[in-house]
Parts: structure tokens; sequence; C-alpha cells
């Protein structure tokens, strides 16, 4: 039965849809099968893997608001042994759409529920919030992984997330654990990173991941081409990173 994963960090631009795409990717080059499911409006993970996004296409928004069979929102990527659950922009409005829905929290975990047995790894990109979607999210996962960016900034918002989570394990998903914290835009010469680096070790212990993230041109480049980064250039040091970073996740999970 395969694990699905939120990735989640409601703070904006700490890496959390590179993560979902590249860990991904790094997966599914190691002979696993993972599923990801872009339940981002904005939509970075589905472009990330190349899909273009249109209005006509069958999308977690479907999933969440339509009760469509699940697997036909599935589209084959061009990249080894990685499905995606597409999203697009009338995903914005589904917050507002949900809170009418009964048993609104579940309806994610009752689809993926549906796709376990046919894949290894079943990854979530949530959204940069802790709405009803992202408690969808955390609902349906075993477990939740949070990218956090090595500035003073994360650590505040961290304490809001991992309040969040010990509700959503109280009242909706009380198996839910962490899976674990990773460092990204990582630049071990500023004092600054130590620092954080050191207050999350305290915090986390061995739940953070021994893996980081550096700051990388070319892990921002990526995603203009569709690509992961493995595939984009995978000498690059985000390949690499992400590759240790795939090899860390599986034997976690052996």
């Amino acid at each position: 039965m395969g694990k699905i994963v939120a990735i989640v960090n409601q703070k904006g631009g700490v890496g959390k849809t590179t993560t979902a795409v590249n860990l991904a990717a790094g997966i599914g080059l190691k002979g696993k099968k993972v599923l990801l499911c872009d339940l981002d409006p904005q939509g970075n993970s589905t472009s990330g893997f190349g899909i273009k996004k249109t209005s006509e296409m069958l999308s977690s928004y479907n999933i969440l608001i339509n009760d469509i069979n699940v697997r036909s929102a599935v589209i084959k990527s061009n990249f080894k042994n990685v499905d995606i659950i597409p999203t697009n922009m009338d995903l914005a409005g589904a917050e507002v759409e949900l809170i009418n829905i009964e048993h609104r929290e579940y309806k994610l975990k009752q689809a993926l529920n549906i796709l376990r047995e046919e894949y290894d790894f079943l990854f979530i990109d949530c959204p940069p919030s802790l709405g009803l979607i992202t408690i969808n999210a955390l609902t349906a996962a075993d477990t939740f992984l949070v990218p956090i960016q090595c500035e003073y900034y994360a650590l505040e918002g961290l304490s809001q997330l991992m309040a969040s989570v010990r509700n959503v394990k109280r009242i909706y998903n009380p198996l839910i654990e962490l899976e674990g914290v990773l460092l990204t835009m990582y630049d071990g010469r500023l004092n600054l990173t130590q620092q954080v680096v050191h207050e999350i070790k305290k915090f986390f212990g061995k739940k953070l991941y021994s893996t980081v993230i550096p700051r990388a041109v070319r892990l921002s480049e990526a995603p203009s081409f569709g690509m992961p980064i493995q595939y984009y250039d995978r000498r690059s040091k985000g390949s690499d990173a992400y590759n240790d970073l795939a090899k860390e996740f599986i034997k976690a999970n052996k």
C-alpha cells in the first residue's frame, strides 16, 4: 500500500513545489512508482512536469468538488515512474465551494485511498496557506514533509504550522506524523544559516534531513522548461541534492 505524504508550509517561496517536483522525480528514477497530486491553485507542480494547464482538463479541483472518478484525472508524465494529478486556476475558488459540501475535509482522502495500491508513494503539493485545501491534504496524508528556507522568519511560521497539524491530528487524522524537515536555499557561508540550522536541529532532532538543498540557478531555471532538475541538468548541484534526498527518503521508508 502506497504512503501518502503532504509537502506543506503555509509560507510561500520556501521551495515547497521545487521539492515536490524534484523529490517525486528522484524517487521515480530509483524505480519507485510515484503519484504527485498538485493541490496548489498556482499549478506550478503541473507545469514543472511539462503539463499544460487548461480549463478543460480534469484536475484536483474536480476531485474535491465534482466527485469524479479519480483515475480520470491522472496523467502519465514524460518522466520515469511519475504520474500527476494536475490542477488549474479553478482550484482557486475551491475553498469557498467546499464550505457547503458534507464531509468536506475528507474529499481528497477518499479519492487518494482508491489509488494507494497502484503507487509506492503519493505526494501532495499543498498551497501556501492553512485553509480547507491544506486540511484536506493533511487529513489524507500518513505523514507531512516541511521544506524550510534558511532564514529567521521561517522559524516563526513553523510553530503556526505545527499547531495546525495538531488540530488536524486531534479532529480529522489521529495517525498523521512528521515525515521530515528539509532545509532549502541553503548557504553554509552565512552565520544566519548556521543559527537557523541549530534551532531547527534542537527542535526536530532526527527528523531533520541530513540532505540540504542549496541555492542554485539551475533549480530555478528547470521549471520554465517543464522538467525536474534531474532531467534538465543531471550534473548540477540541485540534481545531486534532490537525488540524495530521494535516497535518504527511501531508506527511511524501507
